[in-house]
């Protein structure tokens, strides 16, 4: 206990010194022209469908469907998104790039 003591006096020293040097943060700057505006069309609008399972989060843009969030009760969520605007989902991983399955040469001649 009396070794423990030291230790934590002198982890919390460098939190002590630098009360000192706190300096207030610069004000927001205004946003830029033409955002001042919250256009509200263009804030998604999320319908949740919940399955046995798995869960669906539909996205829609005016009324658009254009993505899918799909969390399955077991394993990781994945998206389908409509890139073109034509109805065609691709599979996307969550940094939204297409799903390319591994493909290897198990054998060859």
């Amino acid at each position: 206990m009396r070794r423990l003591l030291p230790i934590l006096l002198l982890a919390a020293l460098p939190a002590w010194a630098q009360k000192g040097d706190l300096q207030p943060l610069p004000p927001v700057p205004p946003p830029p022209q033409g955002m001042e505006a919250f256009d509200e069309a263009l804030e998604p609008q999320v319908t949740i469908v919940k399955k046995e399972t798995e869960t669906h989060e539909e996205y829609r843009i005016r009324g658009k469907l254009f993505m899918i969030k799909v969390t399955p009760a077991v394993g990781p969520a994945y998206y389908l998104v409509d890139r073109q605007g034509d109805g065609q989902f691709v599979e996307v991983n969550i940094d939204h790039r297409p799903v390319k399955p591994p493909m290897w040469i198990i054998h060859s001649w």
